[in-house]
């Protein structure tokens, strides 16, 4: 009894303080079969977050004239990015589908989220900047269009979870003509098609910037620095798509230029090599790093995370803590293990990487 008031008290006070679209999401998200659900405000308030990027992702569709069009054909797109959001989103509207009618409403909402935050609002968001940017007025309108469709989609495939902050953004973007959210049909997402071309494109396009991002986050490049990429060992599919997306990799990878290496030439000293499927990305971090600083960084923080690993696994092998403790406190013991030790390799992984500069 104690137990439930407890719940639902904490339930009440995050619905006041996050609102009640977080507070459902984060229920859904939580609603494992067989799986007591332990609700906490920081999940709560991460939940909220996602419904504030919805909010923001449909303010700039908003700003920058995406307005819905019910004659848009997803699969007329001829932009790879446009076609790999269209065929991304019917991926997600399948799978979503299926999880609501099995009644896997953790299914469901963990996968919108993986697709709205990732793919949609950091990545296809970023993606379409220079093309709204840009002066080709074809382009610019076809990527109207298709930002349009997919969060017209989106907003469909969220309602049932999160009905209000979807209807409120309905209302505005559709227009008052276009009734109720609420009552409006379940979309078929058959025309999105499935574009593996351009899929295949995109993703190994988010994996090369990703792959830099990353280095750069790991070994603390400073985030003005533009680096220069070098490529080697490129087949011509990777050299295409490099040149197709070189505004991508200028703006979200914050490089400076892009420079094919013959195979026989000599690497300078300080590069960091990154392996991807048709071609070696090169990255020369020791014009910007102090590489023997930043080894010693990294060994310390690796030995400062491992102390606190020691000192987590410590409490969490007492039993007296374990059967005494309150169980959310105990979870989030056991979570804190988790990132640390998440937080430790990723920090070996960049101390291997150095190991060979």
């Amino acid at each position: 009894m104690r137990k439930a008031a407890r719940c639902r008290s904490r339930a009440a006070t995050s619905s006041t303080r996050y609102g009640c679209d977080a507070l459902r999401f984060t229920l859904a998200a939580l609603a494992a079969p067989g799986r007591d659900i332990k609700l906490a405000e920081s999940r709560v308030e991460g939940y909220r977050n996602f419904a504030t990027k919805l909010w923001n992702a449909a303010r700039y569709a908003q700003m920058n004239g995406c307005a819905f069009d019910t004659d848009f054909d997803p699969g007329s797109a001829r932009l790879a990015v446009n076609r790999w959001i269209t065929a991304a989103l019917g991926d997600c509207a399948a799978a979503v589908t299926a999880a609501l009618d099995s009644f896997r409403f953790d299914e469901a909402a963990n996968r919108l989220y993986q697709f709205v935050w990732g793919s949609f609002c950091d990545w296809y968001l970023e993606f379409s900047k220079p093309i709204l940017q840009g002066a080709d007025e074809a382009d610019c309108s076809e990527t109207r269009a298709a930002t349009a469709w997919v969060l017209r989609q989106i907003l469909h495939l969220l309602h049932p979870i999160m009905p209000f902050i979807t209807e409120e953004i309905w209302q505005q973007l559709a227009g008052p003509d276009a009734g109720l959210l609420l009552i409006a049909s379940w979309p078929k997402f058959a025309a999105a098609g499935s574009d593996r071309t351009a899929s295949a494109e995109m993703e190994w396009i988010l994996a090369a910037i990703s792959a830099i991002r990353g280095v750069r986050a790991e070994l603390n490049v400073p985030p003005a620095a533009r680096l220069t990429l070098f490529i080697r060992d490129a087949e011509p599919a990777a050299v295409e798509r490099i040149e197709r997306h070189h505004e991508h990799f200028v703006r979200l990878a914050r490089i400076g230029r892009i420079e094919r290496l013959d195979p026989a030439t000599t690497l300078p000293d300080g590069t960091i090599q990154l392996a991807l499927d048709g071609a070696t990305l090169i990255l020369p971090i020791g014009e910007t790093v102090d590489l023997g600083r930043e080894r010693l960084r990294l060994a310390r923080e690796i030995e400062r995370v491992e102390a606190e690993i020691g000192k987590l696994a410590q409490r969490l092998d007492n039993p007296n803590f374990v059967a005494k403790a309150q169980p959310e406190i105990v979870e989030e013991q056991r979570e804190r293990a988790a990132d640390a030790a998440r937080n430790r390799d990723r920090l070996r992984t960049a101390l291997a990487r150095l190991a060979t500069v």
